[in-house]
């Protein structure tokens, strides 16, 4: 197979596998333990960062979760998951807010940093409330992230909207749930889920 993909099922490996499948791909699965094999000198080959998910094809490696996603939408256009032109600025816009302010605003509040009022306009998310009333607003009026279609984009956006309500550190808010509900109730999403729950033991 032409694609290895490195991953660990309790990580974010979970939407790049999520992503693989959605598009169709067939790919090469390689473990990497927390313990020490994320930071070995083999996987500090692929990734010097030692995190999962990764992923090389055709000889070029791919890390971050977004930029996984993104890759494999335009690599593999057979799936139909990559925007249209009319698509292109919303399906970028969200992806990388999501990815960019609110992760930083879930990070940021996960460890009890508090951005005082005054250092707001440095941060790019603000504060953790601006952050995710600006989403909020956005599914309120979009059943996905280009609208009424299901994008890629939707793989990045959704798997961070799921784990926030799973894990509190989003708030739980009617649009969130019925987003995360939707996109949780694709067959792509289910198999993917199936694969890493299985191999949680082995993690």
């Amino acid at each position: 197979m032409s694609l290895k993909f490195y991953t660990n099922p309790m990580s974010r490996g979970q939407i790049a596998r999520w992503a693989l499948h959605e598009a169709g791909v067939e790919y090469d699965e390689k473990i990497v333990a927390f313990d020490n094999e994320m930071k070995s000198a083999d996987f500090l080959a692929v990734n010097p960062m030692g995190k999962v998910p990764a992923i090389v094809h055709n000889g070029k490696t791919v890390t971050e979760c977004a930029a996984i996603c993104a890759y494999l939408a335009d690599t593999f256009p057979d799936a139909g998951l990559a925007p249209t032109a009319d698509e292109r600025a919303d399906y970028y816009r969200w992806l990388f807010f999501v990815a960019g302010p609110i992760e930083q605003a879930v990070t940021d509040r996960s460890f009890g940093v508090v951005i005082a009022e005054e250092q707001q306009r440095m941060a790019g998310y603000g504060n953790y409330n601006m952050a995710m009333d600006v989403l909020d607003q956005m599914l309120q009026t979009n059943d996905y992230v280009c609208g009424k279609r299901f994008t890629m984009a939707d793989v990045y956006v959704g798997a961070q909207v799921g784990w926030g309500l799973a894990f509190k550190s989003f708030p739980e808010r009617g649009s969130f749930k019925a987003y995360a509900e939707r996109v949780q109730s694709r067959s792509a999403y289910i198999e993917a889920k199936a694969i890493d729950e299985k191999l949680i033991p082995q993690g």
